[in-house]
């Protein structure tokens, strides 16, 4: 007897007679034994990967549940804390803010109050422990973030793993632009209806900034001139511990006490100007007499001053020339002085943008030789020919005291803080020096004459370069300076006209950050006179492609703020200071300058953390930031050239 066929023995188990669990699963079996193995797999595959989605979907929609969506979570899938990329350094951000907007109904969030922001504390008060509570950088885990929304209600940090190093960010985003301000902070934009909107306290991003850069010159370059961040060393230029002092102030202005100190301390123990070495006379008057009068102005600190008059005296020998012309480089240690070692010509900047700093030594010490010094190059100066409506050469020779090298006239490098300190004298006098608001204004009128054009496609307000009556349409960086001194002269009573041109100028300034590919400045533009086919009003040159953490756009940010307080230009300050976050920060410890603004991916450490960097950039960042217009009033102080504020003598008696 043969058995039953294989269709007789289908018939029967589909019949209604017999229609059991069992026999239905071992039918069911049978069915997929028929399967080939290719269907069999790719049937075993969308199962894996249905569970595999499942999984993943999981804390995200727990996420959403509790409310906890927004910017600074990280929206997409995830299995736990976000890992710190390599070579990245988180970045802690304040969440001062209560939620804002409609939020889950399913789960409440409770509401916190605003943290309190205020400027540094009182330049008189650290013998009050309370008002000196420091954040510090501690970033912290960020797992199973729902329970700790409804757990916590103390104030949080959360980890932004944004960091940037010289490289690319690799594939992280710097903060974006702010779109509400408060105080100082700003809640970030791109955020979806119902997140909780988060706040950054903008002065705190500046803190950190300031901390980070700290830690790598502690770590590597203590009581050296320059922190080389990239190969962990450092340089020296004169041996004088130069990023130290000149971050002195900027130190006590951000409240950071536990650094101020650290530092103070090396100042009494180890800063000493009796060395075998030259010095720039004007770099070290800007940046260490200058760094230390400003200290002592803020704290009351003898020790400040007491240095201040050691170094005052030393850099004497500069003006033993036969013109008064003072020589470029002294050696502090020997008391000799001499010119650099190709010419015998100083640059104009130089010999004039060290009346600040002598002056308010005159004043301080009651001894007028540093004062007398410096007044008799400003008048010889001011006496001089060979200038062009006001306009100045870059030379002058120390043995004939005649300007050298005529027929170029430049806001840029060489001559550019000339024009800045003939105001700042005007305004640090009490302004009863006439003949220097008459050099001023003079001056003014020459670049409108000479300097003063328009780009082709946009129409920016920019100011190039005459070379022997030939216009060249190239603008330093560094004559971004000129928006807040425009802005400054109309604070203090100049004609309106001023506040429109450093407006329209600081807009172009602006637009040498935006229009680059790593949202950072070239150290030269170069702009297009007539339409250009890209629509770009900038060009620049290869060699000009590199960005050296300058300060000079922020410092005119921080006066057009403090003037007219529109938010525009806080947020242009945040902008710079993401992207020097995303392109020049290095992971161990400091910031470097970058050779290519244009290249994103790859925009070349230089390997150096200039010393103004500290005293200058991170210092205007921080007070463009505030909203406290007490914070060093500018009716009462005049910052130098490298950003440390001076005070405004009284007017005398009429």
């Amino acid at each position: 007897m043969y058995p039953p066929s294989r269709k007789d023995f289908i018939s029967l188990t589909l019949s209604d007679s017999y229609n059991n669990g069992k026999h239905r699963r071992q039918s069911c079996w049978r069915k997929w034994k028929q399967l080939s193995r290719l269907q069999r797999s790719v049937i075993f595959f969308l199962l894996a990967l249905m569970l595999i989605l499942g999984l993943l979907s999981y804390p995200n929609l727990a996420q959403q549940w509790t409310g906890q969506k927004g910017p600074g979570f990280y929206q997409g899938p995830e299995l736990g804390p976000p890992a710190v990329l390599p070579g990245l350094l988180p970045q802690v951000i304040e969440r001062p803010q209560e939620p804002q907007g409609p939020l889950p109904k399913k789960a409440p969030v409770k509401k916190r109050p605003l943290l309190s922001k205020r400027g540094p504390p009182g330049f008189q008060r650290w013998n009050n422990a309370s008002d000196w509570t420091l954040r510090r950088d501690q970033p912290e885990q960020l797992a199973d973030r729902a329970d700790e929304e409804e757990e916590q209600e103390k104030e949080k940090k959360i980890v932004s793993w944004r960091g940037a190093m010289i490289e690319a960010d690799q594939g992280t985003e710097p903060l974006p632009s702010a779109g509400e301000k408060q105080d100082g902070g700003a809640v970030l934009a791109g955020m979806s209806t119902g997140a909780v909107q988060e706040v950054v306290d903008r002065q705190e991003a500046v803190r950190q900034a300031f901390r980070h850069a700290w830690m790598g010159y502690k770590s590597f370059a203590w009581g050296h001139d320059e922190l080389k961040p990239v190969s962990k060393t450092f340089a020296e230029w004169f041996g004088l511990g130069l990023t130290l002092v000149d971050a002195l102030d900027t130190m006590w202005i951000l409240g950071l006490k536990e650094e101020f100190s650290e530092a103070r301390g090396w100042v009494e123990k180890d800063l000493s100007f009796s060395k075998n070495v030259d010095v720039n006379l004007f770099e070290s008057t800007i940046r260490v007499l200058g760094g230390l009068l400003s200290t002592y102005h803020l704290t009351a600190d003898q020790l400040f001053l007491e240095k201040a008059i050691d170094m005052g005296s030393r850099l004497m020998p500069a003006f033993n020339t036969p013109s008064k012309i003072p020589y470029s480089d002294v050696n502090i240690g020997k008391g000799t002085a001499h010119p650099p070692r190709w010419t015998t010509d100083s640059t104009v900047a130089e010999v004039t943008s060290i009346q600040l700093e002598f002056r308010e030594l005159s004043r301080l010490t009651q001894d007028p030789q540093y004062k007398d010094a410096v007044n008799e190059v400003t008048r010889l100066v001011h006496n001089l020919a060979g200038k062009k409506d006001g306009l100045v050469p870059m030379f002058i020779n120390t043995n004939t005291g005649h300007f050298s090298h005529k027929g170029v006239f430049t806001l840029g490098a060489r001559t550019d803080s000339y024009y800045e300190y003939l105001l700042k004298q005007w305004i640090q006098g009490g302004k009863t020096e006439d003949s220097l608001l008459e050099d001023y204004l003079h001056a003014l009128e020459g670049v409108r004459k000479h300097l003063l054009r328009q780009s082709g496609p946009n129409k920016l307000t920019f100011v190039g370069e005459l070379s022997h009556n030939r216009f060249n349409p190239k603008m330093d960086h560094l004559v971004c300076f000129l928006p807040g001194t425009l802005a400054l002269g109309a604070h203090h009573g100049l004609p309106g006209d001023h506040m429109d041109l450093a407006q329209q100028l600081m807009e172009t300034c602006h637009q040498m950050y935006v229009q680059m590919e790593t949202g950072l400045s070239p150290e030269i533009a170069q702009f297009n006179l007539h339409p250009a086919t890209d629509g770009r009003d900038i060009d620049v040159k290869t060699p000009d492609r590199h960005n050296l953490l300058r300060p000079e756009t922020v410092e005119s940010l921080f006066y057009l703020y403090r003037f007219t307080k529109d938010p525009k230009y806080q947020d242009w300050g945040w902008d710079i200071l993401q992207s020097f976050n995303k392109h020049t920060k290095v992971a161990s410890g400091g910031y470097t300058s970058i050779n290519n603004v244009r290249d994103p991916v790859n925009p070349g450490a230089r390997d150096k953390m200039e010393s103004f960097f500290l005293g200058e950039t991170l210092k205007y960042l921080f007070l463009l930031f505030s909203n406290d217009t007490d914070l060093l009033s500018l009716d009462k102080f005049v910052f130098n050239t490298e950003a440390h504020p001076l005070p405004i003598w009284p007017s005398p008696p009429k």
